[in-house]
């Protein structure tokens, strides 16, 4: 009985071949058995594939591994190793490989260690991006063999260039995949890249960090404010406009109709009737008062008319004065009465004289 024992590392998704050699096919092939065996997390250990008879055998092979594992080509002389396809993280455990024959054995140990790269890591931050205040850079992976080691570092131009990191900044000792940064500046501005690194290989992800002026907030609050500050300015100037228009606008339209009982009388002067020059051109307010002039005449008129008929009244009543004595009516000068008429009949002739200028 012989024994050998080897150690393999492999990459999750890669072929691979455990070796397995004897020399018990030089005895009777009739009697020749193979048998592999896995001891992984499992108590007891599972049959891979076997040999025996003629025949091939898949007693414990489970639905990952199926289509996966075979053996070599030759086994029946002398190369019993087994081939994995597309390594998978449950590949891995302690394999045995058993050759027996006519009382003969040979043992085969090997470890296989299935490594699986690191996921793409995811890049965030926490914290306030503004001067003078703190944010946390973080970065994790999902899936990977473990152990995962995190690393940060400054992209400062387009070829990924490494640089350093700003004042105040440190690693989070206890959580490496943490870096913290203090009193930021806008110098703290810039790429920041993590990387994610295990046996099987690295990723790795990029977060932008812009840091904001402090005073920047109130200067754009400011603009803001007196940007709307103007906005109801302007209006409430044009609704003013508006307003004082249309109240103007009614008071011209209303002041015509208006009906004063205290206005005063307009001021008319004589002129010659002859001047059609002037009379053509007053106003309307000026042909207002002409016609007031010459209703004002007209009632001259027929107040004086009326003044001027006693004399042609049929009876003339007699007045009494306080002590009851009868007093005896004036008599009307013939003179008198002859003015009175021709001043009533001059009236009509001088109002149609009469023309405000």
């Amino acid at each position: 009985m012989t024994q050998a024992q080897t150690e393999f590392k492999r990459v999750a998704g890669a072929n691979l071949t455990l070796p397995c050699h004897h020399r018990l096919h030089l005895l009777n092939q009739t009697s020749l058995d193979i048998e592999w065996l896995l001891q992984n997390s499992e108590a007891d250990p599972k049959v891979v594939i076997t040999y025996g008879g003629g025949h091939i055998y898949y007693p414990d092979l489970n639905e990952e591994q199926k289509g996966r594992v075979s053996f070599a080509s030759n086994f029946r002389n002398g190369d019993a190793s087994l081939e994995i396809s597309f390594l998978q993280p449950s590949d891995a455990g302690a394999y045995i490989c058993k050759v027996k024959n006519a009382g003969n054995y040979e043992w085969t140990h090997i470890t296989l260690k299935v490594l699986e790269k690191p996921s793409k890591p995811k890049c965030w931050k926490e914290g306030e991006l503004s001067e003078g205040k703190e944010i946390i850079l973080q970065c994790n992976s999902v899936s990977g063999t473990k152990p995962i080691i995190y690393t940060w570092q400054r992209i400062i131009d387009e070829e990924g260039k490494a640089g350093s990191f700003p004042p105040m900044t440190r690693i989070n000792f206890s959580n490496p995949a943490q870096i913290i940064m203090k009193n930021l500046t806008r110098l703290a501005s810039g790429s920041y890249q993590c990387t994610a690194t295990n046996e099987a290989g690295k990723d790795s992800c990029v977060v932008q960090v812009s840091v904001q002026y402090a005073r920047n907030f109130g200067l754009i609050a400011g603009a803001a404010c007196g940007a709307i500050g103007v906005l109801f300015l302007i209006f409430l100037t044009v609704w003013l406009t508006i307003r004082r228009n249309q109240k103007k606008k009614y008071e011209e339209e209303e002041s015509p109709n208006e009906i004063r009982e205290d206005a005063e009388a307009p001021k008319a002067r004589l002129v010659k009737p002859g001047s059609s020059s002037s009379g053509s051109r007053s106003s309307h307010s000026g042909s207002s008062s002409t016609r007031s002039t010459a209703n004002s005449a007209s009632r001259s008129q027929q107040t004086l008319s009326t003044e001027a008929t006693p004399h042609i009244t049929p009876t003339q009543h007699s007045q009494v004065d306080t002590d009851g004595r009868e007093i005896e009516p004036k008599k009307i000068n013939h003179t008198n009465l002859v003015k009175i008429e021709a001043t009533s009949a001059m009236v009509p002739a001088q109002s149609r004289a009469f023309q405000t200028v």
